[in-house]
């Protein structure tokens, strides 16, 4: 009895693995790697927390001129890159949009409330791969 049901699941259990092995693959494999961003430091854009420190601000012409790219990036290696954002909204169908503020305003205010200033947004899409970068307009002095 034992053989006939190790026959029985063994081919159950074949295509069930093949299918999923083929996810696996196929999700891993969405986006393509981030290229270097010369002359941008990762370290100092994560050490800037909330982008109250000003040092952010300073960066944001770096990301603009490879903003290009950045699109199509997975997101978890836009994560290692900037750090964990400031803020996260989820979208419509497993959108997501990473919020980083890039200069000082009442977001480094004690509890860290919500502005809709100095920010930038990085939206992903359900492959998890950036598909639209907003970037704040900010004046240098």
């Amino acid at each position: 009895m034992l053989n006939h049901l190790t026959r029985k699941t063994v081919p159950t259990l074949l295509p069930r693995a093949a299918f999923w092995g083929l996810m696996t693959l196929a999700c891993t494999s969405c986006g393509h790697d981030l290229p270097a961003l010369p002359g941008f430091n990762a370290a100092t854009w994560r050490a800037d927390s909330y982008g109250c420190q000003n040092q952010r601000r300073q960066l944001l012409p770096i990301l603009e001129k490879h903003r290009n790219a950045l699109y199509g990036s997975r997101i978890n290696d836009i994560t290692a890159l900037l750090g964990h954002p400031d803020e996260e909204e989820l979208g419509e169908q497993s959108d997501k949009v990473y919020i980083y503020y890039v200069a000082p305003g009442m977001h480094c205010a004690p509890g860290h409330p919500r502005s809709g200033s100095n920010r930038m947004l990085l939206r992903s899409g359900a492959t998890g791969t950036i598909t639209e970068i907003i970037l704040p307009v900010i004046k240098f002095d």
